[in-house]
């Protein structure tokens, strides 16, 4: 008599680590998921209030207290200066993160793509391969004409380096007009080119677009397709949380974890195929590393 399937409890962290680490080796493709709450269990945290001041003595001086708060309008060489530090931190940090890394070798071989709303390229310089990497929201790697005037985009990291070499830790400030950035086409102001408003130039992220969707296309509809969610709350549920739960619907066989301290909830329609993990991605990820594999899972769903 074979026994009844049962649903991982989400206080059960061993069960939990088992059941992820046996649908990884059950899976035939592995499609990762993620918002910011992986990048923050990585280390860039941007309500990291410590690291603010750290990095931003003159913005805290003015109140503020995180990256998330610098929304305010700013004068444009103070503006630039944060962005300058800012990129230079988050983007183009040449240390290896072993979180990422971590994750990398989790899924191993294994067919995979990566769809993220993050815009550090922390996958790509990860292991990941950068043609497997949708990054809907932009990338801090780029800049745009604010018009925009063009649908060209620029690597950002000259730009960067320009403004760094005129910033002023002090006052946060760039302290040569001549290094504000202008669009080298029509002369404008320029923005880093991620998803802010309308004006968002996504043209380079649209062949990723389009070979996610061959790659979902191609997936046979009997496949065992994990989606796995890092760090997707509900800022912005429309471009990761939200395509996550309906890729899995597309596939009878697929399966769906989501990963999230603050709302791990799954689709109850999902059934036993989705499971919830109530953790921070580094805790969730380290516990799949340390997990033995179970060679007959009872929490596995029987197909």
């Amino acid at each position: 008599m074979s026994r009844p399937v049962a649903t991982p409890s989400p206080t059960d962290p061993e069960h939990i680590a088992e059941t992820v680490r046996t649908w990884l080796h059950e899976a035939d493709r592995v499609l990762i998921t993620s918002g910011a709450g992986l990048s923050a269990a990585a280390g860039y945290d941007y309500d990291d209030s410590a690291r603010f001041k750290e990095l931003f003595p003159a913005l805290h001086r003015l109140g503020l207290r995180s990256r998330y708060l610098v929304g305010m309008p700013l004068p444009p060489a103070l503006l630039w200066g944060y962005w300058a530090v800012h990129i230079d931190d988050i983007r183009f940090s040449a240390h290896p993160n072993p979180l990422y890394q971590q994750l990398h070798s989790l899924v191993g071989k294994t067919d995979h793509w990566v769809m993220t709303s993050n815009v550090d390229a922390l996958f790509a310089r990860n292991g990941f391969d950068p043609d497997r990497v949708f990054t809907p929201q932009g990338d801090y790697g780029r800049f745009q004409c604010s018009i925009p005037c063009t649908r060209t985009t620029w690597d950002s990291k000259p730009l960067v380096d320009a403004l760094l070499a005129s910033y002023d830790p002090a006052t946060g400030t760039i302290t040569d007009p001549d290094a504000l950035p202008r669009c080298p086409h029509c002369g404008a102001d320029v923005q880093i080119n991620v998803r802010i408003g309308p004006e968002f130039v996504d043209d380079s992220y649209l062949p990723a677009l389009r070979g996610l969707q061959d790659w979902l296309r191609t997936t046979p509809t009997d496949a065992r397709l994990l989606v796995l969610e890092f760090g997707a709350g509900f800022s912005t549920p429309g471009v990761i949380r939200y395509p996550g739960e309906g890729i899995a619907r597309r596939f009878p066989k697929a399966r769906f974890v989501r990963v999230n301290p603050d709302h791990p909830e799954v689709p109850a329609d999902l059934g036993a195929r989705a499971l919830p993990v109530h953790s921070s991605a580094a805790q969730m990820i380290d516990m799949v590393r340390r997990a033995t594999p179970d060679p007959c899972p009872t929490s596995s769903p029987q197909y």
